[in-house]
């Protein structure tokens, strides 16, 4: 699955009060709808990415996997 960023994005992931959120820019937003569309695909089938500090996601971000499913 390729992963498409857009130029100059930002994402940050935390929980607060069981909730997940995500915060990220126009450009974050837009990578991640590409990520999400590329997951959708047929020929994705039980794929997943991960994203996190030390990939993609801005420092003292929490862990974000999003996992497809049959």
């Amino acid at each position: 699955m390729e992963m498409k960023w857009e130029d100059g994005f930002t994402i940050a992931v935390k929980i607060e009060n069981n909730a997940v959120i995500i915060t990220a820019n126009k450009e974050g937003l837009l990578s991640l709808a590409n990520h999400m569309a590329a997951l959708a695909q047929d020929n994705a089938p039980g794929a997943h990415f991960h994203l996190d500090e030390h990939n993609s996601l801005e420092e003292n971000s929490t862990e974000l996997i999003i996992e497809k499913i049959d």
